[in-house]
C-alpha cells in the first residue's frame, strides 16, 4: 500500500528500533528508512539480524544491526553509544521488543511471568533511560533547537482483561505508565515526546502463529468489528506519524491501532431480534395514552 506521508519526512533522522529485525519491528524499521531515516535494529539473534540488515541495505537504507538484550543494562547502553558512533546522533527511539506467549495463570510460573516484564517494562524503561543523554535537547549530537522522539509498542489488552495473558497485560500496563510519566517529565524537562501504539491483532505475525487459534482466520469468526485483521503496515504507520512532525503536538498518549477490536463485545443478541424489539418498543409508546389522570411519572 502507498504511504500517505512524503519520502523525505524523517530525512536527516536516525531511528534505534529494539526488535526491529522481525514482524512488526521489522515493518516499521522499513518504513522509518524508506521514509529517510537511517536505522539502526537491536536484536538477540544474530543471523536474524544480518537478514533485516540486508533487505534494508538493498532498498538503499542506511542501515546497521547490533546484538543485544534489552533486559541486559550494558547491552542497552552499548547498543546506544553503537548507534551513535555509526551515525552521530539518535533522534527516534522505538521499543519493540516485546516477548509474550499463551498461560493461564495457574500454569504460569513466577518467572516466566517476570520475564515477560523484564522484556517488554524493564528493557523498555532501560533503552529509554541509556538514549536520554542522545534524545533530550541539546544532548549529545543534538542542537539546542528540540529534543527527540520515544515509541514504545504496547497493547489493549489491559484496557480490560484478556484471556491467559496475565503476564503480557501487566506488562503492557506498565509501559503505558512508564511512557506516560516520561512525557511528563522529559516532555518538560527535555523537550522529549513519548507515546505509545498499541496494535491489535496483526495478520503475519510470529505474535498471531502463537497466539491466535486457526479460527481466527475466519471471517465470520474475527473478533475485530470490522471482520479484517490489521497488517505491520498499519502500525508502522502510526508509528510514522508519531515519530515525524506530523504527531508534534503529541505527548503522552498511547494510540489503540486494533480496527476497534478493544471496543467490541459479543453480539449475544442478533441484530434482527434487536430490531424487532425497537419496533415493538416504539410502537407501545407511540400508542401509550399521555397525561392520563393519576398516573405516576
Amino acid at each position: 500500500m502507498e504511504s500517505p506521508f512524503k519520502v523525505d519526512i524523517l530525512k536527516g533522522k536516525v531511528a534505534l528500533i529494539t526488535g526491529g529485525g522481525s514482524g512488526i519491528g521489522f515493518e516499521i524499521s522499513t518504513q522509518l528508512g524508506k521514509h529517510g531515516a537511517s536505522v539502526a535494529i537491536m536484536g538477540r539473534r544474530s543471523l536474524v539480524l544480518q537478514s533485516a540488515v540486508s533487505n534494508l541495505q538493498s532498498l538503499g537504507i542506511q542501515a546497521a544491526g547490533f546484538e543485544g538484550d534489552v533486559r541486559k543494562l550494558e547491552d542497552a547502553r552499548r547498543v546506544v553509544q553503537s548507534t551513535f558512533d555509526q551515525f552521530g546522533r539518535i533522534d527516534i527511539l522505538v521499543n519493540a521488543a516485546a516477548g509474550n506467549f499463551l498461560a493461564s495463570a495457574e500454569d504460569l510460573s513466577p518467572n516466566g511471568f517476570r520475564t515477560v516484564l523484564d522484556i517488554d517494562s524493564v528493557g523498555t524503561f532501560t533503552m529509554c533511560h541509556e538514549a536520554l543523554p542522545y534524545l533530550k535537547k541539546g544532548g549529545l549530537g543534538r542542537g539546542s533547537s528540540g529534543g527527540g522522539v520515544i515509541v514504545n509498542i504496547s497493547a489493549t489488552l489491559h484496557y480490560t482483561a484478556a484471556w491467559y495473558q496475565v503476564h503480557v497485560s501487566a506488562a503492557k500496563a506498565a509501559v503505558d505508565a512508564i511512557g506516560r510519566n516520561l512525557a511528563l517529565e522529559w516532555g518538560t524537562d527535555y523537550d522529549i515526546r513519548v507515546n505509545g501504539i498499541a496494535p491489535g491483532p496483526i495478520g503475519d505475525t510470529p505474535g498471531m502463529s502463537k497466539l491466535a487459534p486457526e479460527e481466527i482466520k475466519d471471517p465470520t469468526k474475527t473478533p475485530v468489528p470490522s471482520y479484517i485483521l490489521g497488517e505491520k503496515w498499519d502500525i508502522a504507520m502510526a508509528v510514522l506519524y508519531l515519530a515525524s512532525n506530523a504527531g508534534k503536538f503529541v505527548n503522552g498518549a498511547t494510540i489503540p491501532v486494533d480496527g476497534g477490536l478493544w471496543l467490541s463485545r459479543p453480539r449475544h443478541v442478533p441484530k434482527e431480534v434487536v430490531k424487532q424489539l425497537s419496533r415493538s418498543v416504539e410502537k407501545k409508546s407511540r400508542n401509550a395514552p399521555v397525561g392520563v389522570p393519576g398516573s405516576k411519572l
